[in-house]
């Protein structure tokens, strides 16, 4: 019966999201060559690969968060297990794109469908998966309904509930219990992700394996960023906002003007979490009168600034390797969700954060506890910073700090897939 009434509510919710979905769909980047996938339209020779494959493990994840540690995980899982074949679709243009570049030789990488029983049932009959794993977050009624039909087992690893989603869980609780059930397992990254689980679907059979973020791969070669065309050949000491939200970079801009003239080999890199904002945040820029290059222009750089607007994507590691100190965004200017500290924090750099991070509440404990991260509010920022710059080894002391301290967590997907397994 819920099934029913969600595909009959399915359509009307597509048409309502579907001008933001376009939008998105011409503004961001990534791959966007095979986006009909999303419908069940593959070309012939995808289809052919999909319908070769023996028994394939399918892992679904949204984005570029979610799909670097599914590159991870798949990566890890084909070391002990290299005969499984494995196919790895995203949600997203630019997680598309990160798992082409990223993805074990012999992966098959797809666009996922979306969440009409059709479109599922036809991609299901083609991939003919053993079983379907899910991160994080991606509790599709259709996806899990139809896997189980198929005969697909459905697990659920990485899995987490942020305080909005638990509030919006609960209210929903009959709707949303029944495709809980049908999950044969979910590893949960906390306890409390665990108990709030438990909560929503007490049937729900429920591990606790810690957070595979901690286990994420810092490549060894990182991309030319040619930032000498940008900044010029003389020393300097970058300060990275990275995956910013509405209102920060506002915030971050004007405390780097009032830091620059007392730091001049200071400079700022400002990469939003979404770069389609680009233009709006190129718009702040302007109107503080910084100068500054921005990056997705590809127009010729003809004379050095003191700001980069990164609007681009899958290059956040090689901006933070290239970086003194790292803002983390999505916790100042009133947002306080957060977002990965870890990347940072293994590549041995100095972290700020808000106040806040609910969405990363267990990293950001483990790391206050340990003094590996910085966490201030919005009129704290400019003297945090200061005080950074003033005391190099400060600013290094808490880099290494920080990289320890995340070292110690590592394991969640060793565990992970080992609870995985047991259901092949």
């Amino acid at each position: 019966m819920i099934i029913f009434l969600y595909n009959l509510f399915m359509p009307f919710a597509f048409l309502f999201f579907l001008p933001g979905l376009i939008i998105k769909l011409i503004k961001r980047g990534g791959d966007k060559d095979t986006y009909w996938e999303r419908f069940g339209v593959f070309f012939n020779d995808v289809k052919k690969k999909l319908k070769s494959l023996s028994c394939p493990v399918w892992v679904h994840a949204v984005s570029v968060g979610e799909t670097q540690i599914a590159v991870s995980f798949i990566k890890q899982w084909k070391e002990s297990n290299p005969e499984i074949n494995f196919v790895l679709s995203t949600t997203t243009t630019t997680g598309q794109a990160l798992a082409r570049q990223n993805a074990p030789e012999g992966v098959t990488v797809i666009f996922c469908p979306i969440d009409f029983s059709w479109a599922v049932k036809k991609v299901l009959k083609m991939i003919r998966p053993r079983i379907l794993v899910l991160f994080e977050t991606e509790i599709w009624p259709n996806l899990i309904y139809e896997s189980n039909k198929f005969g697909t087992k459905v697990v659920q690893v990485n899995a987490r509930i942020s305080d909005h989603s638990f509030k919006g869980y609960k209210r929903f609780k009959y709707f949303i219990d029944p495709f809980l059930s049908k999950l044969t397992v979910s590893c949960a990254q906390t306890q409390l992700d665990a108990e709030r689980l438990k909560e929503i679907c007490p049937s729900l059979h429920v591990e606790q394996t810690g957070t595979m973020k901690f286990d994420q791969k810092i490549p060894k070669n990182f991309l030319d960023l040619k930032l000498n065309e940008v900044f010029g050949d003389d020393e300097r000491r970058i300060l990275l906002a990275a995956s910013t939200h509405p209102d920060e970079e506002k915030l971050i801009s004007e405390v780097f003007k009032k830091l620059q003239p007392e730091f001049s080999d200071l400079k700022l890199v400002l990469i939003p979490r979404h770069a389609e904002r680009g233009a709006d945040v190129a718009s702040i820029l302007k109107e503080l009168k910084i100068p500054f290059y921005q990056r997705s222009s590809k127009k010729k750089i003809n004379e050095k600034v003191k700001c980069l607007l990164a609007d681009t994507t899958g290059e956040m590691v090689s901006f933070i390797n290239n970086s003194e100190i790292v803002i983390v965004g999505k916790s100042f200017a009133g947002n306080d969700e957060g977002q990965n500290i870890i990347e940072p924090a293994l590549m041995g750099k100095a972290v700020i954060v808000g106040p806040k991070l609910r969405n990363f509440r267990q990293v950001m404990d483990i790391m206050l506890k340990k003094n590996a991260l910085i966490s201030v509010g919005d009129d704290e920022l400019e003297k945090t910073i200061r005080d950074l710059l003033k005391n190099p080894e400060k600013c290094k002391k808490l880099g290494v700090t920080a990289k320890a301290a995340v070292t110690e967590h590592i394991g969640a997907t060793r565990r992970t897939i080992d609870i995985v397994k047991k259901y092949l």
